[in-house]
């Protein structure tokens, strides 16, 4: 074999550097003609990145936008813009592909698919994959014609034929295409385990934040990590998410719904609307103290007194609202300490439980907790299993783990 065949393609490189979540997953990306197909390189290596092998369409228009060798060079695989006697415009029908991704879809290639025609190996295999297999949708293209009536029945069209579509950014009279984590995300909850499909899941993280002046607070340490992990990859097996987030140090993807929250009174506020769902889990990090607020600030340079009384319970809230709606809404309650061996935490996390009527507790001792590791205990009916690990990985199997014990 020659020197260049031995040789890996670039994106061999950076295969499978994020997850294995598309392992094995082959993901045909049909680009049309719009302006955003030049993020398009960057989308199919982020796909790569989570395992994916990506397979580049084009259209006629799109190639006069990006050059068939960018998408070669991004995949490692020539992009097909015509369909030849290999049938490419089934592969999705027939399986070849486990998913196919329209990014960027214009008005004209929306509207050719919801009508049947099938004049490009884009519109081909978009249009014979509905109903046979995963189809998901971002479009690009001007406000207007986004608002035009035609546009929206052949968005409704397609959505009714299961196809899933990623709602654009709406700014300066466009409809821009999603961010690219946003469409990545919708993508790993089409092709993965939809086992918490038709659950509605809340996640509260963040901490809390309490005024003592017009300039100073107390507060928790507390990322927000662990709560934002839980609520993707809750998103990713299929669930209805949504998050409530305090303050904290993590970036929170595009695609969560996210109401924020500062105060422990405005939990309080917010808990009502807990009833409406089927998991509230609490990973935050809720302030058990406030001072008094000083007027103006106080003056620096001196010593403070500083009384602390306690602030209201958040999870009798929670459980208040789980229980009025006479659901069956499981409240998951979490619990962090300091100076405990195993065996004590384990011990205090089931008394927790039953003080605050969670059906289960992940506890953590804070000596486990780092910034991308951690290991927790999910206590539930008086057994414990320990999960430990990468973070994202550690959310995963909790939710799993949770399934199985509460189901």
């Amino acid at each position: 074999m020659g020197v260049l065949g031995e040789l890996m393609h670039p994106s061999g490189a950076i295969e499978a550097n994020k997850s294995t979540l598309l392992e094995g997953k082959r993901i045909a990306l049909a680009v049309a003609g719009s302006i955003a197909a030049v993020e398009t390189v960057k989308l199919a290596r982020e796909l790569i990145r989570h395992g994916a092998d990506v397979i580049p369409f084009q259209s006629k228009a799109a190639t006069s936008l990006i050059h068939p060798n960018a998408l070669e060079f991004a995949t490692g695989h020539e992009p097909i813009t015509n369909l030849t006697g290999q049938v490419e415009h089934l592969w999705g029908a027939n399986g070849a592909v486990d998913l196919v991704l329209l990014a960027p879809a214009t008005a004209n290639s929306i509207a050719k698919v919801a009508l049947g025609i099938d004049d490009t190996a884009v519109t081909s295999l978009v249009g014979t994959t509905l109903g046979h297999g995963p189809v998901v949708i971002a479009p690009a293209m001007h406000e207007q014609m986004l608002d035009n009536p035609a546009t929206q029945n052949h968005v409704k069209t397609l959505q009714e034929r299961g196809a899933f579509i990623v709602e654009p950014i709406h700014e300066e009279e466009e409809a821009k295409m999603a961010p690219i984590e946003a469409i990545v995300e919708h993508v790993l909850q089409a092709v993965g385990p939809h086992t918490l499909e038709g659950e509605r899941i809340l996640v509260i993280t963040g901490s809390t934040i309490e005024e003592i002046d017009q300039m100073r607070v107390v507060t928790n340490k507390s990322t927000g990590r662990t709560g934002v992990a839980l609520a993707q990859e809750a998103f990713r097996l299929g669930a209805d998410v949504d998050l409530w987030f305090g303050h904290g140090h993590t970036e929170i993807p595009p695609n969560l719904h996210t109401e924020r929250f500062v105060t422990v009174q405005d939990l309080i506020n917010k808990a009502p609307k807990a009833g409406a769902y089927d998991w509230v889990l609490v990973p935050a990090a809720i302030s058990d103290f406030k001072g008094a607020k000083a007027e103006g600030k106080r003056s620096s340079g001196e010593p403070q007194t500083l009384d602390l009384v306690p602030t209201p319970k958040v999870l009798p809230e929670l459980r208040a609202a789980l229980d009025d709606e006479e659901s069956e809404g499981r409240l998951i309650a979490f619990k962090a300490e300091g100076g405990y061996d195993e065996d004590a935490l384990v011990e205090k996390a089931r008394r927790f439980a039953k003080e605050n009527n969670a059906e289960a507790v992940i506890a953590n001792r804070l000596e486990d907790v780092k910034v991308e590791e951690t290991r927790v205990h999910l206590v539930h009916d008086g057994n414990h299993t320990p999960v430990e690990g990468e973070k994202q990985r550690v959310a995963r199997r909790i939710l799993l783990k949770l399934q199985e014990v509460l189901s």
